[in-house]
């Protein structure tokens, strides 16, 4: 109960800081990421500087508390053990959800994250938003299931 208590109140934290900077709007996001804005000066850095922040807080915990702690052998606090990536290579799927997870995103300005923080607004764009997400993760599932078999086959 204790770990999900926390994941809620961590997912408040986020999407109260998505609304907050204004990331929740698809146009906001779109400001950023239209680069050809920058000759007209109406270019939006705002996602630059939300991102930024992340991540010095993100890093900042992870190299002052997380692997001090994986080295030592310590679990988390509400886990038995961290779940660390252990690839350290790319491969041609990283590559491919990557560029589509960008298109999608560049294409509507918005990903995961801000859609659900948005779900209140009943936006029926947001709707259909998170159903194409909702396939697109089936479909990203059953290739990931058929991709044994097709190691088998060959």
């Amino acid at each position: 109960m204790k770990s999900k208590i926390l994941a809620l109140l961590c997912g408040v934290l986020f999407g109260s800081g998505l609304l907050l900077s204004g990331l929740g709007d698809p146009a906001k996001v779109i400001g950023f990421l239209d680069i050809s804005r920058i000759s007209d000066g109406s270019w939006d850095p705002a996602l630059m500087v939300v991102m930024t922040g992340a991540l010095a807080v993100y890093m900042s915990l992870f190299y002052l508390v997380v692997k001090p702690r994986v080295r030592a052998n310590l679990a988390p606090v509400c886990e038995t053990q961290y779940h660390l990536p252990e690839k350290k290579t790319l491969d041609r799927q990283l590559i491919i959800g990557a560029g589509l997870f960008g298109l999608g995103w560049g294409s509507v300005g918005i990903c995961p994250g801000p859609a659900i923080v948005n779900i209140a607004t009943l936006d029926m764009n947001l709707g259909l938003f998170l159903l194409a997400m909702l396939f697109g993760l089936y479909i990203g599932k059953l290739i990931n299931s058929a991709q044994p078999d097709m190691v088998k086959a060959s």
